[in-house]
């Protein structure tokens, strides 16, 4: 896919937002390549979904955009000169990984997140898209922990990109746990011009701000973003509140956004969290993700967005169900 060009992605931008729902709107498109995804959204690019990599043995997202084109996650791989080049394997744009699954670390790569296969195969349309993966978790040892089933389901919303990520946890070959660190959950690495350090904002549901008072809180929904090229952008984890536990949030000023409900004593001092899976049994985690463009006027619309992803997540939920 080309890149989007400034005239094309403000006309996607300037779309009548409020009359797009599921099955109405710019089309969701997919374009398989060796290892990767190439998701579109009314012809111009969104995001690539990455399972094959050789320095990075773990899937992700990286070159995430806004409505308006403009791009809200770190270069992939950064670039000298004009990015931080820190931690270049482990944050590649957005991703859901452990530091400590039985004592495995998937975190910073010496563990193994092998893809599977397709449970089902990309499929686009009118305002939406969907696809699901089957992966296994393999220690350093090439032995397998668990398998992991994440259904990933893209909306064109009023408030921006919506994707949903559910993923559902098993073995059925024994126990598996998972721990306690700062590094578990669902992580973005946002742009450089969206930093703290450069002016962009870390805001929470409950008003807090920024890494000295988000790091180590929970909270419903965290936003990451601020104004580049004219157009305020920027980028909402949201924790689905069916979840286990509240997640923390491990925020950083240079540009890191992760929500964790694993860790409890990294981030409270309280005792060490052991969530332990039991073999045969399923356990589930789900995330919202809101990638928006606004007036610079405008507040970042994480309040509306994150029930706009409740009411997604219900339905979709039943539409499963049924």
């Amino acid at each position: 896919m080309k890149r989007a060009g400034i005239g094309s992605a403000l006309l996607l931008w300037m779309v009548p937002w409020m009359a797009l729902a599921a099955g109405d709107g710019p089309q969701v498109s997919f374009e398989q390549g060796d290892g990767s995804l190439a998701i579109g959204i009314g012809g111009q690019p969104f995001a690539t979904y990455v399972w094959k990599d050789q320095n990075i043995p773990r899937p992700y997202f990286c070159g995430l955009r806004a409505p308006n084109g403009a791009q809200v996650t770190r270069n992939h791989p950064p670039i000298e000169g004009t990015d931080r080049t820190d931690h270049a394997d482990y944050h590649p744009g957005l991703w859901l990984a452990f530091g400590d699954i039985d004592g495995a670390d998937f975190w910073r790569n010496k563990a193994r997140v092998r893809h599977e296969r397709f449970v089902k195969r990309p499929e686009g349309g009118a305002g939406a898209g969907s696809f699901s993966v089957e992966n296994v978790y393999e220690n350093a040892e090439g032995t397998d922990i668990c398998r992991e089933v994440c259904a990933y389901r893209f909306f064109v919303r009023p408030e921006g990109y919506l994707l949903l990520c559910d993923s559902t946890f098993s073995s059925a070959k024994g126990d598996f746990v998972f721990g306690d660190q700062e590094e578990m959950g669902l992580g973005v690495r946002v742009a450089t011009p969206l930093m703290v350090d450069n002016g962009g904002v870390i805001t929470n549901s409950e008003g807090l701000k920024n890494e000295a008072e988000v790091w180590g809180k929970t909270a419903a929904w965290c936003d990451y973003g601020g104004v580049a090229d004219g157009m305020r952008i920027g980028i909402c984890l949201m924790p689905h509140p069916e979840n286990f536990r509240p997640s923390w949030f491990h925020a950083r000023d240079y540009g890191l956004l992760l929500a964790n409900p694993f860790g409890r004593n990294a981030f409270t001092g309280a005792a060490k969290s052991a969530v332990k899976v039991r073999q045969g049994q399923t356990f589930v985690l789900r995330f919202g993700v809101l990638v928006y463009a606004a007036q610079p006027s405008e507040a970042a619309p994480g309040p509306k967005g994150y029930q706009d992803y409740l009411a997604l997540s219900k339905s979709t939920k039943k539409e499963e169900e049924e």
